[in-house]
């Protein structure tokens, strides 16, 4: 079975660059700490672009993705950027190895 990636682009309102990203790195880390599916979680800046992050997750399959779809993580996260981000897209890879 291939790992699930997820590219998430997240647009972040003006003035809020700062938070929002301090928030993702958190995210991040808890993300990785405490969920054991979940392999890999970049917050990824575009250079000269101060209103957009980019997300890089990997899990070990969909199952370790629903797990991190409803881990406390995520729900303290969108409340941390609630009003300070725009809709976020994603696309869901398939990790060819």
């Amino acid at each position: 079975m291939n790992k699930l990636a997820l590219v998430v682009t997240i647009p972040i309102e003006p003035g809020h660059a700062d938070a929002v990203v301090e928030a993702l790195k958190a995210h991040a880390a808890r993300s990785l700490n405490n969920e054991p599916g979940t392999l890999q979680f970049d917050v990824i800046l575009p250079i000269e672009k101060d209103d957009v992050a980019i997300l890089y997750e990997v899990y070990v399959d969909e199952a370790a993705f629903a797990v991190h779809s409803k881990a406390e993580s995520l729900a303290i996260l969108l409340k941390e950027v609630a009003g300070k981000v725009g809709s976020m897209s994603v696309v869901r890879c398939a990790v060819q190895n």
